[in-house]
């Protein structure tokens, strides 16, 4: 109507200090964490395999900069992510070894409706708003980590 250039951005499973451990859907990474620090073993649902690409909050911000600066917009849908598939073992696993603990999980059934893999294409968010993470997963899981660390004390 105005003119206005516009870009949607499609985030994928941010996470990062401060985030709710509560949530029952979109904050596997603080519940672990958390019950790591606490010496409780995590709740994983299903056999851990299924994949997410989790996105470090700093790229999220970094993308929305971006997008508000980028030129020539037409209402274009791109996905915010690493471009990365990280199993909810694999979480497990890392955050073991980052905080020194060796605490197995304990697998339940898999919740109704979960998606077993999910991974992003980010090369229109590339190509449109100049867009790569700069913080990759592993980075992203070491700074939570230190912020929940500090916080559980």
């Amino acid at each position: 109507l105005h003119r206005m250039q516009t870009v949607r951005l499609r985030y994928f499973n941010v996470f990062g200090p401060e985030q709710d451990p509560k949530s029952q859907y979109g904050a596997a990474i603080p519940a672990i964490v958390l019950n790591l620090l606490r010496g409780i073993a995590p709740t994983i649902y299903g056999d851990g395999e299924q994949t997410r690409d989790f996105c470090y909050v700093d790229n999220v911000v970094r993308a929305n900069l971006l997008a508000a600066a980028a030129p020539a917009l037409n209402g274009e849908v791109v996905n915010i992510a690493c471009g990365q598939r990280i199993s909810v073992n694999r979480i497990v696993q890392l955050a073991n070894e980052m905080l020194g603990t060796h605490i197995a999980p304990n697998y339940v059934p898999p919740r109704l409706g979960d998606v077993r893999d999910s991974w992003a294409d980010v090369s229109a968010a590339r190509a449109l708003i100049g867009y790569e993470p700069t913080v990759q997963f592993e980075e992203g899981l070491r700074r939570s980590i230190e912020w929940y660390r500090q916080s559980v004390k």
